[in-house]
């Protein structure tokens, strides 16, 4: 399962500068994908409806959970601040208490793991 972006999507992601950079590309175009929101309002500078916000948040919680990326580096990759990423991480950590949203992240880290999910 191989992610397709079209050139304008594409574009919008910031090429890779830090060390971390293609794997928070990756998780972004993931859950782009998967939630049906554009990458660009993922990396939109305003927070955006409660759908995108929710996909952003998870954006964030598997670029640092699943490859390790800082705080710091996510924040510069959404253009946000370490602390909103950590918020985000929390907030997803507390929601994969109920089963049904805990087996949706599984499986997206699974296909992120796996390199399915790179572009």
């Amino acid at each position: 399962m191989r992610i397709e972006q079209d050139k304008d999507s594409a574009a919008i992601l910031q090429p890779p500068r830090g060390r971390g950079q293609a794997e928070v590309s990756s998780a972004i175009a993931l859950v782009a994908r998967e939630r049906n929101v554009p990458i660009r309002l993922l990396v939109h500078f305003s927070r955006c409806r409660a759908k995108t916000a929710r996909a952003r948040q998870m954006a964030m919680y598997l670029s640092h959970v699943v490859f390790g990326v800082s705080l710091a580096e996510i924040g510069e990759a959404f253009g946000r601040d370490r602390t909103t990423v950590s918020y985000a991480c929390g907030l997803i950590e507390d929601l994969r208490d109920d089963p049904v949203f805990d087996a949706e992240m599984d499986r997206l880290e699974s296909v992120l793991l796996s390199g399915e999910g790179n572009d």
